[in-house]
């Protein structure tokens, strides 16, 4: 099975690829955090350089593919939490904010974004 980020990005529409829930998915996800995530989880976990065909935007950012093992090749699952590609993408989507390396940027960059927004308010639309 293959994960691209924009799969589980909160910032794509659907028509763009997200394929999980916007709440449920996280604000632009990179492979290498996918990848940690599946590995502590103990899949084995492939990390390759392929584009998604509906990214529009070819950065080095949105990069990359993740390819994970579900199944033995007797059939079997390698873990029974995992049993679909959805259980796999919510596990993913769920797991990647309790990474360190998001707990560490998100602090500083929601204090700040609060002083921006604040001005945007009183702006209305004269009829």
């Amino acid at each position: 099975m293959c994960i691209y980020p924009a799969y589980i990005n909160s910032k794509k529409t659907i028509a763009e690829g997200r394929r999980i829930a916007a709440e449920k998915a996280v604000e632009n996800p990179s492979c290498a955090e996918i990848r940690d995530v599946l590995t502590a989880a103990g899949l084995n976990v492939l990390l390759e350089n392929k584009m998604y065909p509906r990214e529009w935007n070819r950065d080095g950012q949105f990069r990359g593919r993740v390819r994970i093992q579900l199944k033995l090749e007797d059939g079997s699952l390698c873990q029974d939490k995992f049993a679909s590609r959805k259980d796999v993408m919510f596990y993913v989507a769920e797991m990647i904010p309790k990474l360190k390396s998001r707990t560490q940027k998100s602090g500083g960059a929601e204090a700040g974004s609060q002083p921006g927004e604040g001005g945007k308010k009183g702006k209305k639309k004269k009829k």
